[in-house]
């Protein structure tokens, strides 16, 4: 079912290993003559064309852009109790880990009488987008709000499509997880229209304002990633975010049941989702092939998954050994890489490149969707190699604050003036200067 890319025998280069291994993608650029004019609509009708546009994707318009109150606490009163209480646990980890990023003003005292101190301040606004589409993604509020929340973020809106099965409001299990976050503010509003109504802000239909935001967050298909490519010049956006991935790097003694569960578990999200081997073991991988193809038949969404699995973002990738897998795993950076090798651990120490790493056979990455308390929202399509995955880091702006004294700057002005009169600024030396001048005062004579 997998293809195959035999990299044995071979030392190809970083370029090299970036055409060879499979990879899949989307177009943004093929869309954005759709979505630049629901981007337009919105910027001059705000909330009215936000509507129109939902009732045409998403075939229902809701009676407010905005979610009642009521129906946020309906949602969470008839929420199982099951899935609540695995949602107040997934809350409860996350925050645990979250909470041990903020970071704390930094002052430097660079030279007596100056310093210069970094200070982190939350983002003022901020929308966090929770796609609809093939599943309900409950898991997504907790990932976007638990971060921003932890941050100090003071003022969030959750977004999310409506449902025609609901009434027109986003999904009642989106809703119960806000409500457990303490969310107040959710608008049933999706796709790029949501984008760009975040954006862009409006007046909701009871003439109540719909404040636009300063950051985005959050995944979503094509149509999404393109309206966030339009309004970052207006609002800043975590990513790109393009089909989600999985990476396992194993060896012959890696479980081939768990493996294959979880190559399929990835390939369930979407039918451009990619799941790759890679593996110096060629009996692994034939056990691993007939493993997937025995599972593959019993899964809920097998022809979903016998898609992604037989796309060309998927496959096997066989290397020499695990040192040479480490290499190929760097340059395929994964948004999620899971180690399942002898020694996993100092394995998973040597990679530099993955949105996450999970060590061992008990580290699967659905744990990480969910319960582990690390965040899921991570960087695909190799932007890995540059990028993080949401955190409280997302949702902070750090701002330096300069306080120099007379001396301290006397004795640096030099400098400043040969390095402005080097870049022919001579302006900027001046204002060192002048600091320093015998002035007259006004209505002198002179």
């Amino acid at each position: 079912m997998l293809s195959r890319t035999d990299l044995r025998g071979g030392a190809l280069s970083a370029a090299d290993l970036r055409r060879a291994l499979p990879r899949g993608g989307t177009d943004v650029d093929s869309v954005l003559a759709t979505v630049s004019p629901v981007v337009a609509a919105i910027r001059e009708r705000g909330a009215a064309a936000a509507l129109e546009y939902g009732q045409t994707f998403d075939r229902v318009t809701p009676d407010s852009v905005r979610v009642p109150a009521e129906r946020l606490s309906d949602a969470l009163d008839a929420v199982d109790p099951t899935v609540r209480a695995a949602l107040e646990e997934s809350i409860r980890r996350a925050r645990i880990v979250h909470s041990d990023q903020r970071r704390g003003t930094v002052r430097t005292d660079v030279v007596p009488g100056g310093s210069v101190t970094e200070k982190w301040v939350p983002i003022a606004r901020v929308g966090l987008y929770v796609p609809g589409g093939n599943a309900v993604y409950p898991s997504s509020v907790v990932m976007n709000v638990v971060p921003a929340q932890e941050a100090g973020v003071g003022s969030l809106v959750v977004a999310s499509p409506p449902q025609v099965d609901h009434g027109g409001w986003p999904h009642p299990t989106i809703l119960a997880a806000c409500a457990l976050l303490g969310v107040t503010e959710v608008w049933a509003v999706g796709g790029a229209q949501a984008v760009a109504l975040l954006t862009y802000g409006g007046t909701d239909t009871d003439g109540a304002e719909l404040a636009p935001v300063d950051l985005i967050t959050g995944p979503g298909n094509i149509y999404v990633t393109a309206a966030k490519r339009l309004c970052r010049s207006i609002v800043g956006i975590d990513s790109e975010a393009g089909p989600t991935e999985i990476a396992i790097l194993a060896d012959g003694e890696a479980d081939v049941v768990a493996v294959a569960a979880d190559l399929i578990s990835q390939a369930e999200h979407d039918v451009l989702a990619a799941s790759v081997l890679v593996t110096d073991s060629a009996d692994l991988a034939d056990r691993v092939d007939t493993e997937v193809t025995r599972q593959v038949e019993t899964t809920k969404h097998r022809d979903r998954v016998i898609a992604a699995l037989g796309g060309p973002q998927s496959g096997i990738v066989l290397v020499d050994d695990i040192d040479h897998g480490v290499a190929v795993v760097d340059a395929y950076a994964a948004e999620h890489l899971e180690i399942q090798t002898r020694d996993a651990a100092q394995v998973a120490a040597r990679i530099s490149n993955a949105g996450a790493i999970f060590v061992g056979r008990y580290s699967p990455v659905s744990l990480g969707d969910y319960c582990a308390g690390s965040n899921h929202v991570l960087p695909t399509s190799g932007s890995a190699r540059h990028s993080s995955g949401l955190s409280v880091q997302t949702f902070l702006k750090g701002v330096h604050i300069v306080d120099y004294d007379r001396a301290a700057l006397e004795a640096v002005a030099g400098h400043v003036v040969a390095l402005a009169d080097a870049e022919d600024l001579p302006a900027h030396g001046d204002a060192v200067k002048v600091r320093f001048a015998e002035v007259p005062s006004a209505g002198s004579v002179a």
